[in-house]
């Protein structure tokens, strides 16, 4: 991926990043051939924001959530809040999953998907974001004859939570 720089938001290394985040910045180093991900390096500008995120992803990523189902969540989000890199990404992930060409495309272009159950994830990730969390007892019902309890609703908020924290951050770093 070709990066450009950003006038205030340079990619910081594990050399010249702040101490409180150069472990974390070292770790992703080794788990990315050696290189820290521009998006991660520009997010070191804040330590606090980037080692959040990550945490928040983390926890994520150990919900009860399928992972097919944690992945159609953020590309909802990602493409709500305009985020290429995020996409890009996930679209990836998604490949690596062996998810249906139709839903990576589907996700892709924001459109509702056919699978009815990550249809109906991807209907109350839009509902949680467009309420700021206020779903209607209507909306949980719905959500609920899916196959998805009150569980899975709080962590439809964690992952709204963790993704629009990156997608925000990566688009005003310019990632």
């Amino acid at each position: 991926m070709t990066t450009t720089t950003h006038p205030h938001f340079p990619e910081l290394t594990p050399d010249t990043a702040p101490e409180s985040i150069r472990p974390t910045l070292q770790q992703l180093q080794g788990q990315f051939g050696g290189t820290v991900p521009p998006a991660a390096a520009r997010l070191a500008n804040s330590p606090e924001l980037l080692s959040t995120f990550l945490a928040a992803s983390a926890a994520f990523e150990g919900c009860s959530l399928a992972p097919l189902a944690r992945e159609t969540l953020i590309m909802t989000v990602a493409v709500r809040n305009g985020c290429r890199v995020c996409i890009q990404l996930h679209t990836g992930i998604l490949r690596t999953l062996q998810a249906d060409p139709q839903l990576i495309e589907s996700l892709r272009a924001g459109s509702a998907l056919a699978d009815p159950e990550l249809a109906a994830l991807q209907r109350f990730t839009h509902q949680v974001m467009d309420n700021a969390g206020a779903v209607t007892d209507e909306q949980l019902v719905e959500f609920a004859a899916h196959g998805f309890g009150s569980v899975q609703a709080l962590e439809v908020v964690l992952g709204v939570g963790a993704y629009t924290l990156s997608t925000f951050g990566n688009r005003m770093v310019g990632a």
